[in-house]
């Protein structure tokens, strides 16, 4: 009864944030979280440019960034650029009105805008590429996120870390209420998404971070909940 009794204490203790119901473990037990990380240096990275132009109609407008967008990618590609690595969104077109007082709104023109992702396999050239859009009529960049080519090998590094956290937590946690490990009773784990590093820049700060970009490291985290049985 005594074992029994801490080992329900520590399990509802446990439980209250967790994705496993206590009701559902019928058996003497403990829960730990395991948690584990990993850094990395980003070796690739996807930026996101836009092209936006207001002008007296809509063809106009749409000419405008049009343009823009072709001479971008078509600069891309001479530097080497695969064009599957390249993402241009559909053009968005709004009409500007000014709203004078007392009287009734007037059309002043057309605003355009599209969206260019890019995918940089080679973090070295990433400015060359920022420098491309800076000349081609680009005049937004939206982010830049730092990534790593091999990112399943660090999520296994981290899971693995976070498997560990959790048998040390649990057999921590036995040894100091005098009990002992019988096994696992059951696993939830649902996968992290990696978090890339963000980067927000003015278009004129871009051509100035290209160190920045190489001493730069992510953090890769992931986390497991496992319920441990007791000995009885």
């Amino acid at each position: 009864m005594k074992k029994q009794l801490i080992a329900v204490m520590l399990g509802l203790g446990l439980m209250g944030t967790s994705g496993i119901a206590a009701a559902s473990v019928s058996v003497p037990h403990l829960q730990t979280t395991g948690n584990g990380e990993v850094t990395a240096q980003p070796d690739m990275a996807v930026f996101a440019v836009a092209v936006e132009e207001i002008r007296p109609t809509a063809k106009e407008a749409k000419q405008a960034v049009d343009q823009a967008v072709e001479a971008f990618v078509a600069r891309l590609l001479e530097e080497g650029i695969e064009r599957n690595q390249i993402q241009s969104a559909n053009i968005s077109l709004q009409p500007q009105y000014h709203y004078p007082k007392d009287k009734e709104p007037e059309l002043k023109g057309y605003r355009a805008s599209r969206h260019v992702t890019v995918t940089v396999n080679e973090l070295d050239n990433l400015n060359t590429y920022l420098d491309s859009a800076l000349g081609d009529g680009i005049n937004r960049i939206n982010n830049i996120e730092l990534k790593v080519s091999n990112e399943d090998e660090y999520l296994e590094q981290a899971r693995q870390a976070a498997i560990k956290d959790a048998i040390a937590k649990a057999e921590s946690l036995a040894k100091g209420f005098g009990e002992s490990l019988d096994g696992v009773w059951q696993i939830s784990y649902q996968a992290s998404q990696p978090r890339p590093m963000m980067m927000r820049m003015a278009m004129d700060a871009a051509p100035e971070s290209a160190v920045s970009y190489q001493d730069t490291q992510i953090t890769i985290r992931d986390r497991v909940e496992v319920v441990f049985k007791l000995e009885e």
